[in-house]
């Protein structure tokens, strides 16, 4: 229990970037061209049930900013790490790290973003051999809005991306979607729900056709002065979980994640 208690301290204080998604920020409130206008963060950790001793700790976090607001849109970029850890050698036992590096240009049309992306992939084994590079460049469209109604609130983000580059990995194109609701229970307390599915086109050098995700949590947001705790469990099926693999892994998780205001 100790090692478990220290694990989550140790997370908890590296900076992070959220997983929930990031809603269509206004345009500056200093109007004109605003440099570093915005800067989110975000840290998560959930258990992961499963058999597979590989898969039991999943970590991520990183952090998005707006490098230039110019009113009708903005210029971004976002990084996250992943890490994976599992019980197979010791308690904790990492063995994957894995880094997603985005860049976003968007032009703003009322309650709707819409923008350019590049997303690049970079999957690593962790206190493994190092074995060939698993990584792939995408661009792409993406649409993102937000609705808030009284006590409720909506954003969704789609991404439909092609892939320009890969090494390893036998992906063509991603359809990547996700949508998040919060219901206002109390002042600083609130019901949060998100779903997500993913789609990705190979080009059947594996075998297998195109390849279906998807990820459903449910729990409850507890906001602080600066930042906000949310405590969640959620059942995902995900693609290829283990680089070197191409599969499928279904589990349960339980979790907590920390984000800015």
């Amino acid at each position: 229990m100790i090692r478990r208690a220290l694990l989550l301290l140790a997370l908890m204080a590296a900076p992070a970037a959220a997983q929930t998604p990031t809603p269509a920020p206004p345009p500056s409130a200093a109007g004109g061209v605003e440099f570093l206008s915005r800067f989110d963060f975000g840290v998560a950790l959930e258990h992961l049930y499963t058999d597979d001793d590989r898969f039991v700790w999943d970590a991520d976090f990183g952090g998005d900013l707006d490098l230039v607001d110019y009113g009708r849109g903005r210029l971004a970029f976002a990084a996250l790490y992943e890490t994976i850890l599992g019980r197979e050698f010791r308690a904790f036992d990492p063995n994957q790290g894995n880094y997603t590096l985005a860049g976003e240009l968007s032009a703003r049309a009322r309650r709707v973003e819409v923008s350019g992306v590049f997303h690049h992939v970079s999957r690593h084994l962790s206190d493994r051999p190092k074995r060939g590079p698993v990584d792939w460049n995408m661009i792409g469209g993406r649409v993102r809005g937000r609705l808030a109604r009284g006590r409720t609130e909506l954003q969704g983000r789609a991404d439909l991306r092609r892939v320009i580059q890969r090494t390893f990995v036998d992906y063509r194109w991603e359809l990547d979607a996700d949508t998040h609701a919060r219901v206002a229970v109390r002042p600083r307390v609130s019901a949060v729900a998100q779903g997500g599915v993913r789609a990705i086109g190979v080009d059947g050098s594996r075998g297998r056709g195109t390849q279906y995700g998807a990820r459903a949590e449910g729990g409850i947001r507890l906001d602080g002065r600066a930042a906000a705790l949310e405590l969640f469990a959620a059942v995902e099926r995900r693609i290829d979980p283990y680089q070197l693999e191409f599969s499928h892994a279904t589990w349960v998780t339980t979790g907590f994640r920390l984000v800015g205001r």
